[in-house]
């Protein structure tokens, strides 16, 4: 997904950073070798530098705002210097994680399997992360971070693709996905939806409910049958899309000016068009929807695995969690962290019954991820091609 949306600088406060207690030991006993292909089991010495691939605003130093600034402190704590890349679309991030030039990367759902599958990434060791206990249970050992039972990173932040509306046009306060699907054509041209092929699934949620006779269990599973079928809903729909943003302030742009009144989008959109007065709601609709729980991940050859798994316990603390994930705009990965940001409850942080409603973007792959072995799935090559038909 693009997010030089969410990752950008948002209106959220960002939180001063204090002291927070880092991994004791140090990366794995190889030294400043590369990283085993199986988890590392001890700790060694910190290698001096870590290298991490990310999205905008998940690592911020202090260049791009003074007053955010996560990474100075673990350097200054660990001795690990910090250089850091950003990325656009997952498709970019797993194609930079081939070069071998970064030991961390933070992936969303729609990589996570592809970068396993590859063996781009190496399993984590969570023992070696104190941070890891205080995680929300809810978000470990899930299809999108871990394979057999074995864990392929931290989860990091997390949150809902949720439905806004404008509310002087969309009336009464829709409750269901109908609005920007089966009952388009009565904004027609005012409809708008995330530019990306994993928006398929979003598609498919809505199927769930409304052709149960399909039996879609997963939106990221979908037979040859389902997966058309997601397709011609997505195709009859092109014809009410206004435009398809992957910029969040494009959609915010857009719905300040009336050329958009209904359509997909984040909290974090909503946060900000509603401090400014914006005719705007937002409503996790009756079907559920799709979402993202991102994770960090250690490369399978990672020059400075130490210095890696450091990382990924700093991220993981309470207090740096927090000001991560309050700057990016989204919920966080444990209650603890809820301790730093005045604004855990619009983000829903925290509650299970809201976060089971969430399908988290997972990498569509042959092997079905619901289960199912007596068919084949659609993967995801096949996704990004039906994306570039549906748009036309």
């Amino acid at each position: 997904m693009m997010r030089t949306s969410r990752g950008a600088r948002f209106a959220a406060t960002a939180l001063a950073i204090g002291s927070i207690a880092v991994l004791a030991g140090c990366g794995t006993t190889s030294g400043g070798g590369a990283a085993p292909s199986e988890e590392a089991d001890e700790l060694g010495d910190y290698e001096g530098q870590v290298s991490i691939l990310a999205w905008p605003g998940y690592v911020e130093d202090g260049s791009n705002d003074p007053e955010v600034d996560w990474v100075s402190d673990f350097e200054e704590k660990t001795g690990c210097e910090v250089t850091s890349k950003t990325y656009g679309t997952s498709d970019e991030a797993v194609n930079l994680m081939k070069t071998g030039d970064y030991d961390v990367i933070a992936a969303s759902g729609d990589a996570t399997l592809r970068l396993i599958a590859a063996g781009d990434v190496a399993p984590v060791n969570t023992d070696l992360i104190p941070s890891y206990a205080g995680i929300y249970d809810f978000l470990k050992e899930k299809e999108w971070n871990s394979v057999d039972g074995q864990s392929y990173g931290v989860p990091h932040g997390y949150g809902a693709n949720l439905l806004l509306y404008n509310t002087d046009v969309v009336t009464p306060a829709p409750t269901s996905w109908d609005v920007v699907f089966d009952g388009a054509s009565a904004y027609s041209g005012k409809i708008t939806a995330y530019d990306s092929p994993i928006y398929i699934a979003d598609a498919a949620v809505y199927l769930m409910t409304h052709q149960p006779d399909l039996g879609i269990e997963n939106p990221y599973a979908l037979d040859e049958t389902q997966f058309e079928a997601a397709v011609a809903l997505l195709k009859e729909q092109r014809a009410h899309i206004g435009e398809y943003w992957s910029d969040y302030l494009k959609e915010i742009q857009a719905f300040e000016t009336g050329d958009s009144v209904a359509g997909t989008t984040w909290q974090v959109i909503q946060n900000v068009l509603a401090g400014g007065d914006a005719t705007t709601e937002v409503v996790l609709p009756e079907e559920g929807a799709t979402g993202w729980s991102d994770t960090w991940m250690i490369a399978s050859e990672a020059e400075n695995p130490n210095c890696a798994y450091a990382w990924l316990d700093w991220i993981a603390s309470p207090e740096t969690n927090a000001e991560a994930t309050a700057y990016f705009g989204e919920a966080p990965s444990s209650q603890e962290a809820c301790d730093y940001r005045d604004d855990c409850e619009a983000y829903h942080a925290g509650d299970e019954e809201y976060a089971s409603q969430i399908w988290y973007w997972t990498t569509p792959i042959a092997d079905c991820v619901d289960g199912r072995t007596d068919v084949e799935c659609v993967d995801y090559a096949r996704w990004t091609q039906a994306w570039s038909e549906i748009k036309g």
